[in-house]
């Protein structure tokens, strides 16, 4: 079954380079960010992992925790973080969990029931296994994105999206196409001007139905 928009995530115990996890323990009560790869020593997925290790001053920020899947062993993780930490001359401090029976990638709907992994695989054969989950503290899911193997994620676009999910989150709002920390928050339909002008005090109407105004502090 497809995991959705607000479905709360799968939870499940599984072996990763820092040992044993329950994932829905390991979110606790943390924003948490699920990065999948197909397989461990791969190039693009190399300098991704590099840029979520060079980012943890960012994520520490936010009160995310991040956390990888890759359809490898634990060993082999352990090695990957040694060109991991290479390429981006930053510690990879994050767990990266093992998926070799596929179980956590068929879970989150990356790979269909059936999937299995031949012998002498490819990352051809996990290739869908390239997706982003921001993951709330209630457990559900708030965001994925998917990207195709010759394509390096944005990690600009997964800070900026985390913020904009915090913030709307924290403040009932919900924000405008390309929003940055700072900028102006769309107001609810569901909140009237009466309301919404002790809320937020001035206001500005754009149409009848897009309201914008800045948060205080």
């Amino acid at each position: 079954m497809a995991l959705r928009i607000n479905d709360t995530v799968p939870d499940f115990t599984a072996d990763t380079d820092h040992g044993e996890i329950r994932f829905h323990d390991f979110i606790g009560d943390s924003w948490t960010i699920l990065f999948s790869h197909p397989k461990d020593f791969t190039p693009v997925c190399t300098t991704e992992f590099g840029a979520v290790a060079q980012l943890s001053d960012e994520w520490e920020k936010r009160g995310t925790k991040v956390i990888g899947i890759s359809v490898d062993s634990a060993e082999e993780h352990k090695k990957w973080k040694g060109d991991i930490e290479h390429v981006a001359q930053a510690k990879a401090g994050f767990p990266i969990i093992a998926d070799e029976g596929l179980e956590i990638s068929k879970a989150f709907d990356m790979l269909p029931a059936e999937a299995y992994l031949p012998d002498g695989r490819t990352p051809n054969d996990s290739a869908t296994v390239r997706a982003v989950f921001i993951i709330g503290p209630d457990k559900k899911l708030k965001l994925s994105m998917t990207y195709p193997m010759n394509v390096g994620r944005n990690f600009a676009e997964i800070v900026r999206a985390l913020d904009a999910l915090q913030t709307a989150a924290a403040n009932s709002v919900a924000t405008p196409s390309d929003w940055q920390v700072g900028e102006d928050v769309v107001i609810p339909n569901s909140l009237s001007d009466e309301d919404a002008k002790a809320k937020f005090g001035d206001f500005k109407t754009v149409l009848p139905y897009l309201r914008m105004a800045r948060l205080n502090g």
